[in-house]
């Protein structure tokens, strides 16, 4: 299911969780992918992404798309009672700085082990 937002520039853009692909993917008004913030499954017991890559083209900056990818991410994870792991840097750095408002929506995070960066070392 594909939503559309707004960028910072004030342009339609479209955000889905491409479940296939293990990614979460915003395309810009023409449909062209313009970014994605990729994920593992966790190896253990229980429901778990562990995000450890978002990348937004260049010709694609400055336009707020890498922040839509981490909120998209961790809308979709709370609403479907998925454990966030933040391995990547921005989704460790959004829940550094609103981890307390992510759980108050029922979110649910950890925070990455070593272990985590080894799984995902070894499994892309």
């Amino acid at each position: 299911m594909s939503e559309t937002v707004q960028d910072s520039t004030g342009a339609k853009v479209s955000v889905e969780h491409d479940e296939q692909n293990s990614a979460f993917v915003v395309r810009d008004d023409s449909g062209e992918v313009a970014g994605r913030a990729h994920y593992l499954a966790g190896p253990g017991p229980g429901t778990e992404r562990i995000m450890y890559h978002t990348e937004v083209g260049s010709e694609f900056s400055g336009r707020g798309l890498a922040k839509i990818l981490v909120s998209h991410a961790l809308k979709t994870s709370s609403d479907t009672m998925v454990t966030i792991v933040p391995v990547c840097p921005l989704f460790a750095e959004r829940l550094k700085e609103h981890g307390n408002d992510f759980l108050a929506i029922g979110g649910r995070y950890r925070w990455a082990t070593e272990a985590d960066v080894e799984f995902v070392k070894q499994n892309i």
